[in-house]
This record gives C-alpha cells, structure tokens and sequence, in this order.
C-alpha cells in the first residue's frame, strides 16, 4: 500500500480542552470589541427621524392593508355563510383515511439520504495511527473516561487527523472495475493513465522539460483578417493559412472536447483589425521548440504532442504506476484531484459525520491493543478509559480512611469534581493581596508546590480511578462505580413423569 510520510498529527489534539464547554475554550483575556470604532454618524433622537430612515408615515390606514381593504375582514375577500373564505387555498391539516393531504407533496417529506457517487471504488477513513497511540497515552496519563463517539468525531473535524484509504474493486471475470494510477511527483491519484499525464506535463513540465524560442522568416502574402475563438478569444489565423484547421482541431480537443465540433467551430469569429493582424504575424515570426532535461541525451522536440510522446516514452514506467489500494491524508480534496473520486470521498466522509460506527470500531481494536476498556454509562453512550468500572464494597474491603472518605464524599455530592474533594479535605490557605497581583515588570512567580497532605489525597483518588472505584468522565464530575446487579435466575421447567411421557 502506498501511503504518505508519517506525521502526528492527532498528537496536538489534547481531549481535555475539546471536552471543556465552548465558554471555558476560549481563553480569559480574549476582548472580541478591542477594535470596535463605533458608529461615525450619530443618530438623532427626533420624533419619527432616525438617522438616514425616513420618518414612519402616520395615516388613518393602519387597519387596511396596502389595497385599502378592511384587514380585518380578511382583506375584503368573499366568505361563504359559514364565514370561510371561498378562495382559501391553505392545505387542512385534517387526516384523510389515515394521511394527510400534504403527505403526497416532497416539501413535506423528509430529506431523502444523498446518493452514493456511481464509481466503483471502495472508500475508507482510516485514523492517523500514530495520532490514536497519543490519544491512549493521554487517556492513560488522565485516567478520565472519555465517549467514543465524540473521540470519532473530533478526528473527522480535521482533515490532518486521519487518511483516506482507496481501493479497486473487481467484476465477476476477474478484471478490475475502475483501476487507480499513482503519481510519484506529488502523491496524487488518477483514474487513468492519460489523466496522471496531462496533471504532470501541466504542473510539472519545466521539470522535465524547457522551451526555447527561434526567431524564423514571418508568413508571407497579405492578410487582412484572422479567425478569433468566440469562447476563448484565442487567435486562430487566417482561415486560408496552412495551420489553420490543424490548429482549430486541437483547440476544440485541449480545451472544449464536451462540445460539438460544429457548434464549436460556429463561433469562431473574423477581425478586421491591423493589430490584432501584426500581433498574429510577430507569434508566427517565433519558433517554439521543447528541450528534454535530466537525461543523457539532450532531444528537441517540436510540438507539444511529441513532448507528451516523449514522456510517455523515457517517463511514465518510473512516475505512474498502477495500484489496486493507496492510503493518502484528506488533502485530496484539492483541485489536482478528478472532481469524481473528491466527490465520492466526500460522500464517505458525510456519511461517518452523520453516524461514525466505521471509525469507531478502528478506533475500539487501536484503544483494545494499547490496553484500554470500554464500558458503557446507563446502557447507552460507549466510553473508553483505562478500566471498567468496578464497584468498592467498603463493608467487606479494608481500605483506608482517606480512600473510604473520599468515596463517602463522592456518593453524598453529586456531580463531584476533583476541586471539590481537595477543598473539602485539604482545603488551600488563603494567600495574601499582595501575592495575588504581581508588580508590573516583573516575572510570573512559578506554582508552589503541592503540600504533603494535597499529594496524598489525589494519590488515593489516582488509585480509585485507575482501579475502576470512582469514574471520573470527560467533564471532570465523578461517580462511584454502581453495585453489580443480581442476575435473575432461569426457573427450571419441571421434569414430565415417566408415566406422562409413556401417555
């Protein structure tokens, strides 16, 4: 599998600030109205003027509407006798056999799932595993529990996070339904071999190739017009000149190939002007030729057909090759890339936005081979930390004060945060002002150092966590582990006699 080089990109993702809520993200000195002016015309506080908006008209019409009518006799529509509108076209919510009548129009359905792109290749997003190995060591390092789904979804929020996987698919003779050519020069794939050549000679070409201009003798004869392009504004020539139909040709070919050739040549257009006359005699006063570069022997070629045969010929074994699966990062999505595959990749990665299974389960064999365990949290939401949660029987485990207050706490405060238990049991003093704010022009004094006693609780609560008694979860708020459940037992069925089983 061709893949690119190998990058940590996930490794800048630290979960412990995208789980924080969006008002605690953006940092404390942020002043969104720094640079706010002001409004430069003031408004006047006059009756009925503000600012540039005319003043409100104030009439005797303010229970018509803009014909005159009564507003509040429907506009002065026609009513039968039971008060209803004759020409009320509004749709009655009034359920007919079962359906309501607006049930038969789309506006009403719900939007329908978009379409898979027709090209048979096989899409997959695949993490950047490097990237996942970080995301275990910091969930290892926090010991928090952290929703699996929503770890998928912030790897699909980045391109940088993860890479898009490409493979071929095969008929039922064994040939291959849509091949897939590399190019070596950027890492870029094509659907076939003439596209992987035109993006090289048209991105690349003074790579391999250099021009060079000779001055040669001008057209003789007398020419007071030339043909125009209509589409391109391209100078053809004289439609009398040797060249020119050769020239028109490969101008429909290279630039409009979807358009018929008679309408395309139906466009082209006569100028009558002495400029635009010399400006086509001095091009063809210059010769064009292309010189092959990087090789041993030095070529001259003289048209830009015998260029791509030359590439075609000394190039393209060693810079397209055909691949049956290629492993690329998401910057596909570029204009070097067909619009058919981009749209097809896109359409896979909107379909892991909406529901990311696929990414889950690659992300749950990563999380498994690091050492990770999952559990889910009220039978519903899937969570990966480093242990299930396991419950602590104080009345039959012998524990320490510390770890059986701590749990105390835990279960009397709901939705308890580490914050909480280090000021409820080891509360810090209270600092003077004048340590708070430091003098201006002088250096941010480092944290002190945690007390004795401040170590010892959260290397309890470290112990509690990682052993699966306490679950501390994306947020920060805890719970303790709940008891195991008692199983039901199956009622046996009663044995039939054998006297029933002889009847």
């Amino acid at each position: 599998m061709s893949e690119a080089k190998n990058t940590d990109p996930l490794k800048e993702l630290d979960l412990d600030l995208e789980f924080l809520p969006a008002w605690a993200q953006k940092p404390n000195d942020a002043k969104p109205y720094a640079n706010y002016a002001g409004e430069e015309k003031p408004r006047s506080r006059g009756r009925g003027d503000w600012g540039d908006r005319p003043p409100r008209r104030r009439d005797d019409n303010r229970g018509r509407d803009f014909k005159g009518r009564d507003a509040k006799d429907g506009g002065g529509r026609d009513r039968n006798r039971d008060g209803d509108r004759k020409d009320d076209r509004r749709p009655k919510f009034q359920k007919r056999d079962g359906k309501r009548p607006f049930d038969k129009r789309k506006d009403f359905r719900r939007s329908e799932v978009p379409q898979r792109p027709p090209l048979e290749l096989d899409v997959a997003i695949q993490p950047e595993k490097h990237g996942v190995e970080s995301l275990a060591r910091q969930i290892k390092h926090t010991g928090r529990a952290y929703p699996l789904f929503d770890i998928a979804r912030l790897i699909l929020a980045k391109p940088e996070r993860y890479l898009v996987i490409l493979k071929t698919k095969k008929k039922e003779d064994g040939s291959v339904a849509q091949p897939l050519f590399f190019c070596q020069v950027d890492e870029t794939v094509w659907l076939s071999q003439d596209q992987a050549v035109d993006h090289v000679l048209s991105r690349h070409f003074d790579t391999f190739y250099k021009t060079d201009k000779i001055e040669i003798e001008p057209p003789k004869g007398t020419y007071t017009f030339v043909a125009q392009c209509g589409m391109s504004d391209q100078i053809l020539g004289p439609p009398n000149y040797h060249g020119y139909q050769d020239k028109l040709r490969a101008l429909h070919a290279d630039r409009f190939p979807r358009l018929p050739f008679d309408v395309f040549k139906s466009r082209v257009k006569i100028i009558h002007d002495e400029e635009v006359v010399k400006q086509w005699l001095d091009d063809q006063s210059w010769k064009t030729e292309y010189i092959a570069i990087n090789l041993p022997e030095e070529a001259r070629l003289e048209s830009r057909e015998a260029v791509r045969e030359h590439f075609r010929e000394h190039h393209l074994s060693n810079l397209i090759s055909g691949v049956s699966d290629v492993a690329l990062k998401a910057s596909v999505f570029n204009k070097k890339t067909p619009p058919r595959m981009q749209n097809l990749v896109r359409y896979a990665i909107d379909d892991q936005r909406r529901f990311p299974l696929k990414i889950v389960n690659m992300l749950s064999q990563e999380f498994s081979s690091h050492g990770l365990q999952f559990f889910k949290r009220k039978k519903s939401v899937t969570h990966v930390s480093v242990s299930r949660p396991h419950h602590l029987n104080l009345d039959h485990t012998p524990v320490s004060d510390s770890i059986r207050n701590i749990v105390t706490f835990v279960v009397d405060n709901q939705n308890c945060t580490r914050r909480m238990i280090l000021d409820k049991f080891v509360p810090e003093p209270d600092k003077p002002e004048s340590a708070e704010v430091p003098a201006e022009g002088d250096a941010p004094k480092p944290d002190t150092p945690l007390s004795p006693e401040r170590t010892a609780i959260l290397s309890d609560l470290h112990w509690l966590v990682h052993q699966g008694h306490v679950v501390e979860y994306a947020n920060g708020q805890m719970e303790i582990a709940p008891k195991p459940q008692p199983q039901p037992q199956k009622k046996k069925k009663p044995r039939p006699d054998k006297k029933t089983k002889a009847e």
